[in-house]
């Protein structure tokens, strides 16, 4: 795959977001005993009854990362402590600002897979990001066949069986992406055309009003950032 490598750099201090910028951080989530109890002390209520429905300890404290680094990297933009972002709720469970911090036109999305998660963040623009590890899976063929136009699926299938999981993931991130942007929900996933080849980055078809860029935040990964309009300049953090 040939999408453009980018440096994931530290973040300035005196952080400003541009009405044209576009900032992805890539956060680790297995994170050390006292780094999660930090974090898990800036989550509200509601986040920390979350994380302990987690069966599993790994999950929660990935969840806690998740989170914790998300309420502190919007923090930063916003000038105020982790503890004191508030989010608000869509009906399919997607966060965003709450009212009181609409003035900021900050704009974020937050996917994670594994112990990699992305969070983009854009000022008054519409951004959807995706990330998925890229994995054999028995009912690929499957899921690209319910989840895929034709044409896509014919691409999946003319592969040879170990290109399979990459390209796959590269469809799903882009749409997923887009999706998650609009707020829509995944049984849309069929109706957003995407083209791609193992060596061609992806291209939305039928949405003009919207840039989509493929990213490779680190090996065996697929990821998938999508944005209303053009003309944005990227930047890629390291958080």
């Amino acid at each position: 795959m040939s999408s453009p490598k980018y440096l994931w750099l530290p973040a300035p201090t005196n952080l400003t977001l541009l009405p044209n910028d576009v900032h992805i951080w890539r956060i680790n989530l297995d994170q050390p005993e006292s780094t999660l109890e930090n974090l898990a002390a800036t989550l509200s209520e509601d986040e920390s009854a979350r994380a302990q429905r987690f069966y599993f300890q790994e999950h929660r404290q990935r969840f806690i990362a998740g989170r914790g680094s998300l309420r502190a990297i919007l923090g930063r933009y916003l000038g105020v402590a982790p503890q004191e972002v508030q989010f608000d709720y869509e009906s399919r469970g997607k966060p965003f600002l709450a009212h009181k911090f609409a003035d900021s036109g900050l704009a974020f999305n937050l996917s994670h897979s594994q112990d990699l998660a992305l969070c983009a963040v854009s000022k008054n623009r519409q951004i959807g990001i995706d990330l998925e590890y890229i994995r054999p899976m028995s009912d690929l063929e499957s899921l690209a066949q319910r989840f895929f136009l034709p044409r896509e699926y014919d691409v999946v299938r003319s592969l040879p069986v170990e290109q399979r999981p990459e390209v796959f993931f590269r469809y799903w991130t882009c749409k997923e992406a887009y999706l998650k942007a609009t707020g829509e929900g995944i049984a849309q996933l069929e109706k957003i055309e995407i083209s791609l080849t193992p060596s061609q980055p992806a291209k939305l078809q039928t949405l003009k009003d919207w840039s989509l860029l493929e990213l490779e935040p680190a090996e065996n990964y697929a990821a998938a950032v999508a944005v209303g309009g053009f003309g944005w300049d990227l930047k890629c953090w390291q958080y």
